[in-house]
């Protein structure tokens, strides 16, 4: 098989996140920044962004042979993975699923969501604009989120400070696709 070199691709990923059901940057727009109005730029991240898409399939099984016959998706699990090297205040707030900001002069402060977190947690909208074949751009849309993870923070003499997050996405509704990947063509 020959190899076309215009296909590989090496680059950095820019994380946005918006409120569930912000209005979707047109496909005709892959290239461009999405809206600064419904969508917020993360900023840097470390060690990449890593997207996965696990998919679980049940066999299907019947009497008659000895072959599996078939499977179905029976679950479906992805998510966005990043490490956040700018950890404000405002990124722990997506990153804890909502809370409380405050400043005043010369403070800022956050207090996480303790009421109602368990019963009604405050879902989100995630982009993750990166590279696409020949140098182009891909864009890929998680229409509904939750921080899922664990965060962490580390602080250190010899390393920096980052937020680890991990961002799962869930099913949106029985006409509207829990994801959606976007390529600009030439």
């Amino acid at each position: 098989m020959a190899v076309t070199t215009t296909n590989l691709i090496m680059g950095p990923g820019t994380l946005y996140i918006g409120a569930f059901g912000a209005t979707e940057p047109l496909d005709t727009v892959v290239n461009a920044t999405p809206a600064a109005s419904s969508w917020t730029d993360l900023g840097g991240t470390q060690d990449g962004a890593k997207l996965t898409i696990d998919q679980t399939y049940t066999d299907l099984d019947v009497d008659q042979i000895v072959d599996v016959p078939g499977a179905r998706l029976t679950k479906r699990l992805f998510t966005i993975e990043t490490n956040l090297a700018e950890p404000t205040l405002e990124n722990l707030k997506y990153l804890l699923n909502d809370g409380t900001a405050a400043s005043g002069s010369g403070y800022k402060s956050f207090e996480p969501i303790y009421a109602s977190s368990a019963t009604q947690p405050t879902y989100r909208a995630a982009i993750l604009d990166g590279y696409a074949p020949g140098q182009l751009r891909r864009r890929f849309i998680i229409r509904k989120v939750l921080s899922s993870d664990k965060v962490e923070s580390t602080y250190k003499k010899d390393g920096q400070t980052l937020f680890t997050v991990k961002w799962s996405g869930f099913y949106v509704s029985s006409v509207i696709a829990p994801f959606k990947l976007i390529d600009e063509s030439a």
